[in-house]
């Protein structure tokens, strides 16, 4: 078992944990993702759609972005533990 990472007695409430990794997110990636999950929406996966509108590309499924966000927190938040759950999640701008 891994012992490195915090226990649930080590959080705190208004905690605030940073990710030391980052991951950049393509588009192969974001087409992919929609597709596998059945999200067809064509701001995620049509270039040219989304070219025409306010955004002017292809914006990353925000679902994406959570799961990316959340697998690079494991070894800070959840290494020795699972997720329940997710609370107060808001996403203000797209990606």
């Amino acid at each position: 078992m891994v012992t490195d990472g915090p226990f649930l007695e080590d959080f705190k409430v208004g905690d605030v944990h940073r990710s030391s990794s980052g991951r950049t997110i393509t588009q192969a990636d974001n087409i992919w993702f929609s597709l596998l999950t059945n999200n067809t929406n064509p701001i995620h996966i049509d270039q040219h759609y989304a070219a025409q509108t306010e955004f002017g590309r292809p914006l990353v499924n925000s679902i994406l972005s959570i799961g990316v966000v959340t697998g690079l927190m494991v070894p800070h938040t959840s290494q020795n533990g699972f997720a329940l759950g997710w609370d107060e999640i808001t996403l203000p701008n797209p990606l």
